[in-house]
């Protein structure tokens, strides 16, 4: 009875092993069936984040959002008028978007990630907002919109007014860390709540503009467009490098 049990404890190790690996493979089949359809949800954003800006633009072009431009800056100063404190608080949101506050985040962000063994990153980062701070300056000049009247705004802005430059580089900056971030945390909710903030922060500079009368509500809304089909599409690039240099 001794002498059977060792070809039969052999094959019940065996049968173990096999479900083992089974289950193994299944696990991971799933894991990267799961992997691909997030990144087919993830170009498909892009892809609809791009289109609704070149529709915008487009639309723009043709001059078919004049009137719901129009409504939206005269309700806006309309509502300043009211609520005197509106202005002041918008100013303040608008400054999160500013050139200076936004340079500030990138360079000390950029900074960490080169000081902490992050090179690659930080080189991805860095060229996120540079690029889309050059695309933002082409976007503007070809499309050469005039800003609003000075009559419906809070005070003068030069330069050109599709798209809006702090809808479109707080989308970038903000989606851009916001996702890193999240990226290095375990809890989906935790994950959620910090896009979430970070997408706040960019909507309420984009309002900001629209609230003082500086901008179109299209320009931020083409703003928003483009920003996060361009963060979306940076992001691409930083998991493909990051996976082709785990694979190495």
């Amino acid at each position: 009875m001794v002498r059977q049990s060792f070809p039969v404890t052999r094959r019940a190790a065996k049968l173990a092993s096999m479900v083992n690996h089974a289950n193994a493979s299944a696990f991971q089949s799933a894991e990267r069936n799961s992997s691909l359809l997030k990144g087919m949800w993830v170009v498909f954003g892009l892809l609809v984040f791009a289109l609704a800006f070149i529709r915008l633009g487009s639309e723009i072009g043709e001059g078919e959002t004049t009137q719901f431009d129009t409504t939206i800056l005269i309700y806006a100063q309309s509502y300043r008028g009211y609520h005197t404190w509106v202005a002041e608080v918008m100013r303040d949101l608008s400054g999160i978007g500013s050139t200076v506050s936004l340079t500030l985040i990138t360079v000390l962000t950029v900074a960490y990630l080169a000081i902490f063994r992050k090179k690659r990153l930080a080189l991805l980062v860095a060229s996120a907002v540079l690029s889309g701070t050059l695309l933002v300056s082409v976007f503007k000049a070809n499309f050469g919109r005039a800003r609003p009247d000075a009559k419906y705004a809070e005070f003068l802005v030069s330069g050109w007014s599709f798209p809006s430059g702090h809808a479109s580089m707080s989308a970038i900056v903000f989606l851009t860390l916001g996702t890193l971030i999240a990226s290095t945390r375990a809890n989906r909710f935790e994950r959620a709540f910090i896009i979430a903030a970070a997408a706040t922060l960019a909507g309420l500079v984009g309002l900001s503009r629209i609230a003082l009368g500086v901008h179109y509500a299209t320009d931020v809304l083409g703003g928003w467009a483009f920003g996060t089909s361009w963060a979306i599409a940076w992001l691409l690039v930083a998991n493909w490098v990051s996976s082709h240099s785990t694979m190495e």
